[in-house]
């Protein structure tokens, strides 16, 4: 029986040894660092574009900024925006990527209102116009959204050539941000 209780000390002893050997090692085993160049692992997908009304919730309650527009005049031709429904859309992912698509652009476009209309079917679809708020430009080419959260906002609105001057309608796209109570003017 002693010889049997001797062999399993021993071999308890040989485990020991194993283990506390083991974790000796692995604590010098070499690290591997970053992967080399051209092995990264890709980047997150890009938010997903897809319509869903709850993205649009936070744009439903009531704030204290106020969004103040102007149309700009330059170039050869004068436009404005006068008698013209101007159209503000809370940024959501599908905004933004209908922006994108419409106006070449999710930050600021003059575009020939046309070539914005040509590209309708390329946009993602969905219907925004529960969200959106809506005013008219004055004769002074001038318009304003009060009682807005804080946020981004996408203003769009068409621009035509004043009497007397030809060009092309243009389709105007702004990204706006209101936050901490204040008026933001901008111009288009």
């Amino acid at each position: 029986m002693a010889y049997k209780l001797g062999g399993m000390v021993d071999r308890v002893r040989i485990l020991a040894a194993t283990a506390v050997l083991t974790a000796s090692l692995s604590a010098c085993a070499p690290s591997l660092g970053p992967p080399p160049p051209g092995r990264m692992a890709a980047p997150p997908p890009i938010a997903d574009s897809t319509f869903r009304a709850a993205d649009f919730a936070w744009s439903q309650v009531p704030g204290k900024n106020t969004l103040s527009g102007a149309m700009v005049h330059t170039g050869a031709v004068r436009y404005s925006c006068a008698g013209q429904t101007v159209v503000l859309t809370p940024e959501t992912p599908w905004a933004r990527k209908r922006m994108q698509v419409l106006y070449e652009s999710d930050q600021h476009a003059a575009l020939a209102a046309d070539d914005v209309r040509s590209r309708q079917n390329q946009a993602p679809p969905g219907d925004s116009n529960p969200f959106v708020k809506r005013v008219l430009c004055d004769a002074a080419d001038h318009f304003s959204f009060a009682g807005l959260p804080d946020g981004a906002w996408y203003v769009v609105t068409l621009a035509k050539p004043v009497a007397g001057q030809t060009g092309p309608s243009l389709a105007m796209m702004r990204r706006v941000i209101t936050r901490g109570g204040k008026v933001t003017a901008f111009e288009l």
